[in-house]
């Protein structure tokens, strides 16, 4: 009775670490440089050239290692992104916050850097301008590349740039697009 008792034990004990180095969990945190690009940029039918600004990002992520080379990277992120908007006459910012969803596939080259690319989901959750028009669109998609590097088992920078798909305004033909640099930790 008591080898089973330990062999239960070694078994559980051994299927737990096996858990632990298939998944991991975290979180990170960094700035944004944000802009948004597209043709005949018009608000109250005025003329603007577009100027990026630098915010922030930050939230959850998990990490599921499906082999050795591969694993797939969904997060969790509130990211502000935007522009400013400049002509002969006026200037203003706007500030869009939203709730980021990338699924990134993690090609790893070796035990320290990963090639990252997938897909990302966006819904809009707040709007801040300096003029008083609410015309984001409240969904984007887009898609996002990047590199990861592993400065520890636990600790990791990342390099990432977002291309927005879908327009970001209904008044005007802009897409999103961010360059991230984000510091994280994972348990």
């Amino acid at each position: 009775m008591k080898k089973i008792i330990l062999v239960a034990v070694v078994l559980l004990a051994a299927s737990v670490d096996m858990q632990a180095q298939l998944i991991k969990f975290g979180f990170k945190g960094g700035l944004n440089y944000a802009n948004q690009s597209g043709t005949d940029i018009t608000v109250n039918s005025n003329n603007y050239n577009t100027d990026a600004i630098t915010s922030y990002h930050g939230g959850l992520v998990a990490e599921l290692k499906l082999t050795d080379g591969f694993s797939i990277q969904p997060e969790l992120l509130y990211s502000t992104q935007g522009a400013t908007y400049k002509n002969a006459v006026d200037e203003f910012k706007n500030e869009l916050g939203y709730l980021s969803i990338p699924v990134m596939a993690k090609f790893h080259f070796n035990k320290t850097v990963s090639l990252d690319l997938g897909p990302q989901a966006s819904f809009l959750l707040s709007e801040r301008n300096e003029f008083d028009v609410k015309n984001a669109e409240t969904f984007e998609f887009g898609v996002a590349g990047g590199l990861t590097l592993n400065v520890t088992k636990h600790i990791f920078l990342q390099g990432r740039y977002v291309l927005g798909l879908t327009e970001a305004s209904k008044q005007a033909e802009v897409k999103n697009s961010v360059l991230q640099i984000s510091a994280g930790f994972t348990f």
